[in-house]
């Protein structure tokens, strides 16, 4: 029995630890709220660094396995792999850490020290890989060897991160002390990675190129460790959980988990593989179109966060046919995403964007939502949402696969989009009132399904679509315009050459295969409508070889060129990069065609890497030439690639095809062992009667017709293109000025021709050897040079599209200037005869004084001087 004295006392202690309590419970709750606050930015940096990550490792594996639809899968496959693992691997011990801060700080420093490693373990691994794989590997194999290198090499990577949304959400739980988080922190990790896309895309990479993005994001990855190890001390450990982790009791759930995973990531393939076809298609249209793809999901969680709504399968009902009906109305405007594009074309890349959002962000934010809520079911089951994200990531694995290799080539892209919204609705909880939520998604399917797929290919006015080919990386038609000029267009708007441009299609092949003393293996590097390809072809004693990444244009070929079974090149079917990397052959001339700069992965064709990878393939004696399109270029670009080809090929030149301004093309030449052009050789190969026949018809009958071509040589080429970035694997400047190559497409096509001719002065003495006869052929040259160049002056100062005695009046001028620097000018003494000739019917007066003029502007040449005695029985005074 207590005495008085000591009940009192036990009171007054009752009542002080109530009182102590009652003063410390608040703070607990403010000091919860605290962490729970400061731990917001390391979940949103956590994304930032996850998805910058993948940028640049997707793009540092297409540089060494090559851009074909099934490497890519594979890469795909093998990210989604490494986090399915991660997640189911990682669940577990996270869920009974007893610090899970620590084992969130370890995830992000495994991260971080891989990210360093990655550096210059990904590039070699993929180095050795393409030799091992082959110059034409299966599709299978293919696949496999892209899902094996980004499984194995990123594998401690890609694991870490799978299990940091679950750690993540462990940590956001034990700091707010309840259980509905799930979405919260899926949102804010998604934001994360919405600005990891843009940020790396637009800032780190043009800036920092691959290594340094990637060791800034290894510094975020330390960054949100030490603040993790800060937030939680000692007295915010979390106790062990103590409940054994139960199984998902539910098998819907799982099949729904998993099944979301492969229809979300399907539905971002298609789109993206529509939008490539009105949009401009470069690296910013895929950023663009992925930030679109997060935000919706960053808002769709975060607003299912905020709606405090239950996981029941009421609110599942609502959300599947909700995601459904937005997947639909995206197939719905679809056919009309080109008209946004060119109503919002003055905005440049924002006006992109705002089409990817329009695009994707009403189904992103109900697919956001959809996740949040399976997660959150999962979460109440287990104690942790890691194997929510790794079921979800399974289905993703497989999407891609799916949307490529099935749905593309069986449905078309457009009608797949259908498809996947029939998809969500088959997951509806079964009930009466699933009957009601499908309905109106489901007749709204029914009616776009029965329209004809929409065709994104853009026919002129008078014109015909005469051929398509759908495939998983491109849409190639073939068109007729008004005029009968049949064309090759690739994605609804790149055209690749058509019938008006034959001629200078053969000269393509022509000039390089000339200026090689006696080629006989020649090599090229896509096909376009094969017009190139087959002018090589037709060299005597040349066997061709060409390479071509798209199996939609190679299947369009019969459409531009069907040469006879026994002559026709043997075309393969691969990546142009993997392709070099893996060859063993030696080839006499290697000739790369007019890459699109701006075109995602054409600036990898541009770079110091594969130029070094070409030389490699090179024959004794052998010669490089890479095709420049100067209607598609910004000068900063042109410097660029100039730079690091001429670090390959220190006796690079430059050379024209033609003398046209409307499609100005450069050819950068280099040989593997270097030295001088024989001019003797070359006159000689231009008289034999096997050649000749050949060449003739495309303006190459004397040594000065291939000469007067030149641009510059090694000294003029290297001061052209100064100090400043070279275009290589690690820094891929072509790449990411795209928009600036996208801006030099409206601007008059012979800007940049003409911006090269008046800076570069050409030296005979870097083109010819030295001998006695370099002095007055060099002399000749010079002149030549210099007709030439006001020839594309006048060319370029033709007021709109002049015809007839409006066209003469116009061009004469230009042409006497140049006819009087150089008398052997064809280019411009061929038009003015035949200018004459015209008048001859219509104005005899006109036609007598322009063959003055062209006579007194070269009166070493007969032919005008004749024609005036002939019709007018006059001679020139």
């Amino acid at each position: 029995m207590q005495s008085e004295p000591d009940s009192i006392a036990i009171a007054s202690a009752g009542r002080f630890a109530g009182a102590v309590q009652s003063e410390t419970a608040p703070a607990r709750a403010r000091q919860a709220a605290s962490r729970a606050r400061a731990l917001v930015p390391i979940v949103t940096a956590s994304g930032f660094a996850g998805l910058g990550y993948e940028i640049v490792w997707t793009r540092q594996l297409s540089l060494v396995l090559g851009t074909e639809m099934m490497a890519v899968l594979g890469v795909i496959a093998g990210f989604f792999g490494g986090l399915a693992l991660g997640a189911f691997a990682l669940d577990r011990p996270i869920r009974r850490a007893t610090s899970p801060w620590r084992v969130y700080a370890m995830l992000e420093a495994v991260i971080a020290v891989w990210g360093l490693i990655s550096v210059w373990l990904l590039p070699a691994a993929g180095r050795a890989l393409a030799p091992l794989l082959g110059t034409e590997p299966s599709p299978a194999l293919l696949w496999a060897g892209s899902l094996a290198l980004p499984t194995l090499v990123l594998l401690p990577a890609t694991m870490a991160m799978g299990g940091t949304l679950a750690a993540l959400e462990r940590l956001m739980r034990d700091a707010r002390g309840e259980a509905r988080v799930t979405a919260g922190v899926y949102g804010a990790n998604t934001a994360g990675a919405l600005a990891g896309t843009l940020v790396s895309t637009f800032l780190l990479i043009p800036a920092l190129g691959f290594s340094g993005t990637l060791l800034c994001l290894a510094a975020v990855n330390a960054l949100c460790a030490l603040g993790a190890l800060a937030l939680g001390s000692p007295a915010a450990k979390a106790d062990a959980e103590e409940r054994r982790p139960e199984r998902i009791r539910d098998v819907r759930l799982t099949i729904t988990l998993f099944a979301t995973g492969l229809l979300g990531i399907t539905f971002e393939v298609l789109v993206v593989r529509l939008a490539a076809q009105v949009m401009e298609d470069t690296v910013y249209t895929f950023a663009g179109l992925l930030a679109a793809y997060l935000l919706g999901t960053a808002a769709g969680s975060l607003l299912w966060q905020r709606s405090g709504r239950g996981a029941g399968d009421g609110n599942l009902r609502g959300l599947l046919a909700a995601t459904a009906l937005a997947c639909i109305a995206t197939a719905a405007l679809a056919p009309y995403a080109g008209r946004l594009v060119e109503t919002v074309s003055s905005a440049d890349i924002f006006g992109e964007l705002a089409v990817a959002i329009a695009l994707f962000l009403v189904p992103a934010t109900a697919m956001g939502a959809l996740f949040g809520l399976l997660a959150q079911r999962v979460s109440d089951q287990r104690g942790s949402v890691g194997a929510a994200v790794g079921i979800n990531s399974l289905g993703a694995c497989i999407a891609p696969l799916l949307a490529a290799q099935f749905l593309i080539p069986a449905l078309g892209a457009w009608t797949a989009l259908l498809a996947v919204a029939i998809g969500y609705l088959l997951l509806l909880p079964p009930g009466r009132s699933a009957l009601l939520w499908s309905a109106v998604p489901a007749i709204a399917a029914l009616i776009l399904w029965l329209n004809p797929a929409p065709s994104l290919t853009r026919v002129p006015p008078g014109g015909a679509l005469l051929a398509v080919r759908e495939g998983p990386m491109a849409t190639a038609s073939v068109v007729d315009d008004a005029a009968g000029v049949r064309y090759l267009e690739i994605n609804g708007h790149f055209r690749m050459g058509g019938t008006s441009s034959t001629r200078s299609d053969y000269r393509q092949a022509m000039l390089p295969l000339l200026l090689h003393e006696a080629p006989h293996h020649a090599l090229f590097l896509g096909i376009g409508t094969g017009a190139t390809m087959v002018g090589g072809a037709q060299m005597p004693g040349v066997s061709v070889r060409a390479v071509e990444l798209s199996r939609e244009v190679v299947d369009l070929l019969p459409w531009f060129v069907n040469p006879p079974p026994a002559s026709a090149p043997l075309v393969t079917v691969a990546d142009a990069r993997r392709y070099v990397a893996a060859d063993t052959g030696q080839h006499d001339v290697i000739i790369a065609d007019l890459f699109h700069p701006a075109l995602d992965g054409s600036g990898a064709l541009y770079t110091v890497e594969h130029f070094a990878a070409v030389k490699r393939r090179l024959a004794p004696g052998g010669i490089f030439c890479q095709w420049l399109p100067l209607y598609q270029l910004d000068m900063p670009s042109l410097r660029a690639i100039v730079r690091g080809f001429l670090e390959i090929y220190p006796d690079g030149a430059a050379w024209l095809n033609h003398y046209s301004v409307r499609t100005p093309m450069l050819a950068l030449i280099g040989t593997r062992d270097g030295g001088h052009l024989d001019t003797d050789a070359l006159a000689a190969r231009l008289r034999d009667p096997a050649i000749a026949p050949v060449v003739r018809p495309l303006g190459f009958e004397a040594p000065i017709d291939i000469l007067g071509q030149y641009v510059a040589g090694p000294q003029a080429l290297s001061a052209f293109a100064g100090e400043g970035p070279r275009n290589t694997d690690d820094y891929p400047f072509v790449t990411f000025d795209a928009r600036r190559n996208v801006r030099a497409l409206t601007a008059a096509p012979w800007s940049l021709l003409l911006a090269v001719t008046k800076e570069i002065r050409p030296d005979p003495n870097e083109l010819l050897a030295r001998g006695a006869e370099r002095d007055a052929l060099g002399t000749r040259l010079n002149a030549y040079w210099a007709a030439r160049n006001r020839f594309l002056e006048a060319g370029a100062s033709l007021p709109g599209d002049p015809r007839g005695a409006a066209l003469i009046d116009a061009a004469a001028p230009g042409l006497i200037d140049a006819l009087r620097l150089s008398a052997e000018f064809d280019p411009a003494y061929g038009p003015l005869m035949g200018m004459a000739k015209s008048l001859l019917g219509s104005d005899r007066a006109a036609a007598a004084r322009l063959l003055r003029r062209i006579n007194e502007a070269a009166p070493s040449r007969r032919e005008a001087r004749d024609l005036l005695l002939r019709e007018f029985g006059l001679r020139n005074e």
